[in-house]
């Protein structure tokens, strides 16, 4: 069946994640006169990042644990000494500054003005529900979206099937008619091909790829190859 509807992720796909998360911090780090160099606390904290992210998608932490626990294990391990305090202070205003800082990747705007006047156009994030749609309307993106869906509103995270059914249901397709586009294998390509969806995958780092089992990508105009 032809494809009808796209459906992206978010965070590392669309919105450049770590730019946006670099500058997060280094203006908490100015703000609270916290005197570490940020490219280390950064080199740290940004593995530790992913695995407690791994952990929160598959439903082992709570979203509590993940704000505090990637804290404070990276300033453990830097051995800064840090109070419980100053940790949830930073991890609050983390959570609101992050969605003003806008940096998008290449070609983003001309990727989905082409892709507006051939298809409809979704997102599907496990992102937090409170700071996706600041997100993309900080970075005036939110209008080329009919449905953005989050795993919180979902209540079960990317790569369970019944987010991406759900997002079906809600945009009124079919899988056969929709192509998922992200960067996680586990979570959006895995989980769109368990449940028969097309996938693209994101593969801006440019990282080795073990199976052949989907298309990759290594910078967003290359979609047009593909749609």
């Amino acid at each position: 069946m032809k494809i009808e509807h796209v459906f992206f992720d978010l965070d590392h796909t669309l919105w450049d994640f770590e730019k946006n998360s670099d500058l997060a911090f280094q203006k908490i780090f100015t703000e609270q006169n916290i005197t570490i160099d940020i490219d280390s606390f950064l080199y740290v904290y940004k593995p530790l990042n992913r695995e407690f992210w791994r952990l929160y998608r598959e439903e082992k932490i709570s979203k509590e644990d993940l704000r505090y626990q990637r804290l404070k294990t990276a300033f453990d391990k830097i051995n800064f000494s840090v109070s419980d305090k100053l940790i949830n202070k930073i991890a609050i205003y983390y959570i609101d500054y992050l969605p003003h800082f806008n940096h998008l990747f290449n070609y983003t705007f001309d990727i989905l003005d082409y892709l507006k006047e051939k298809y409809r156009l979704h997102i599907i994030t496990n992102g937090f529900e409170e700071i996706q749609t600041k997100k993309m309307k900080s970075s005036n993106i939110l209008n080329y979206f009919e449905n953005v869906i989050t795993s919180e509103s979902v209540g079960v995270k990317k790569p369970n099937p019944k987010v991406f059914h759900h997002a079906l249901k809600l945009a009124n397709a079919t899988a056969n008619s929709s192509i998922m586009i992200g960067d996680s294998i586990e979570a959006d390509i895995k989980g769109a091909l368990n449940i028969g969806m097309e996938v693209l995958h994101c593969n801006f780092e440019n990282e080795m790829i073990q199976t052949k089992d989907f298309n990759s990508i290594k910078s967003l105009i290359e979609i047009k190859q593909y749609l």
